[in-house]
C-alpha cells in the first residue's frame, strides 16, 4: 500500500484507496462461503422488494440490512485474518475474539431475518 506516498497527489491516494477497498471486497468474495451466501441473499432480497413494490421506507430499511450485513462480515473477515496473522498456533484468546466476531455477524443476520420476514410478511398477507 503506498497511500503514505508523499509523490502521490491528495486525490490520487484518494481514489486509491477506493482500488484497496473494492480489493478486500472481491477477495473476500472469492475466499469467504459465508459472504458468498450474504450477496446471494442480498441480490434475492433485492428481487423481492421489487416483485412485491416495497415502500421507500422499505428500501431505506433493506439497504441499511443488506449493508449492515455485508460491512459487518467483511469486519469479520478481516478480524480473523488478523488474528490468525498474529496467533498462527491456537490461543484461547484468538478463539475468542473470533468467536465474539461471529457472534456480531450472527446476531445481526438473525436481526436481520426477522425484519425482513415482517417486511415481506406484511406484503403477502394483502395477496391473502
Amino acid at each position: 500500500m503506498d497511500l503514505k506516498d508523499p509523490k502521490l497527489s491528495e486525490w490520487k491516494r484518494f481514489f486509491k484507496s477506493f482500488i484497496y477497498a473494492w480489493s478486500g471486497i472481491t477477495q473476500t468474495f472469492k475466499s469467504e462461503r459465508n459472504f458468498q451466501i450474504h450477496v446471494s441473499i442480498s441480490f434475492i432480497m433485492l428481487i423481492v422488494g421489487m416483485i412485491l413494490g416495497f415502500t421507500t421506507f422499505e428500501w431505506v430499511l433493506l439497504l441499511f440490512l443488506l449493508g449492515g450485513m455485508l460491512s459487518l462480515e467483511l469486519i469479520n473477515t478481516a478480524l480473523e485474518h488478523v488474528v490468525d496473522l498474529i496467533t498462527p498456533d491456537y490461543h484461547p484468546l484468538a478463539k475468542a475474539a473470533k468467536d465474539a466476531a461471529a457472534g456480531a455477524v450472527l446476531v445481526y443476520a438473525f436481526l436481520s431475518v426477522i425484519i425482513g420476514v415482517i417486511i415481506i410478511w406484511s406484503h403477502l398477507k394483502l395477496f391473502l
